[in-house]
């Protein structure tokens, strides 16, 4: 006989959220007023509102509208980063963002999964590090316990399921490398 999903008995015992109720109830509805909201093209506003719940981050950030931020007492931003249109930064664990690091519109940070082995579906949770000059491409997806090393990219609609190698060019779900990052002055 096999055994089946039981979620009723799903357990993430593993996992703290780091805030109290009401501080995360009071950040889902600024998230979703500042930073969700597509009709607020005002980046300061959201660097402004982010910081107040915990975020460090650095100058020159520049956050496009329709972003999701699940914990920003989660989140390391440095200096002159991009964040694209409609990207989610899911991060039940740290993330951290280098300088210069440009994540495009629709991807997702992942900081988290279910162990499909275990009958209660348990929660799995891993960190994510951007490091300096790394581009997250398009619609792709950078899973939990992934590392960007420096000036590595993830080519539009691939998945990173393992550290990227620094100044390499990944692509494909999973993510192969396909080629040397070669930059010109």
């Amino acid at each position: 006989m096999s055994v089946k999903v039981q979620l009723k008995n799903y357990k993430n015992s593993n996992f703290h959220r780091g805030k109290n109720k009401f501080i995360e109830v009071l950040w889902y509805f600024c998230n979703l007023l500042f930073l969700k909201n597509s009709y607020n093209p005002i980046s300061s506003i959201k660097v402004i509102i982010l910081r107040l719940f915990g975020a460090q981050i650095g100058n020159g950030v520049m956050i496009k509208p329709s972003v999701n931020i699940k914990f920003p007492w989660k989140l390391t931003i440095g200096n002159d980063v991009w964040i694209g249109e409609n990207v989610w930064i899911d991060n039940l664990a740290e993330v951290v963002i280098k300088d210069n690091v440009c994540i495009s519109q629709g991807a997702l940070l992942l900081c988290g999964n279910h162990n499909y082995k275990r009958s209660t579906f348990d929660l799995i949770i891993g960190p994510i590090s951007l490091e300096e000059g790394t581009w997250v491409g398009a619609k792709s997806v950078v899973c939990p316990g992934v590392t960007l090393r420096s000036h590595s990219i993830l080519a539009v609609n691939s998945v990173a399921n393992k550290d990227l190698e620094k100044y390499s060019i990944y692509q494909g779900n999973p993510a192969v490398k396909i080629r040397k990052r070669l930059i010109n002055q």
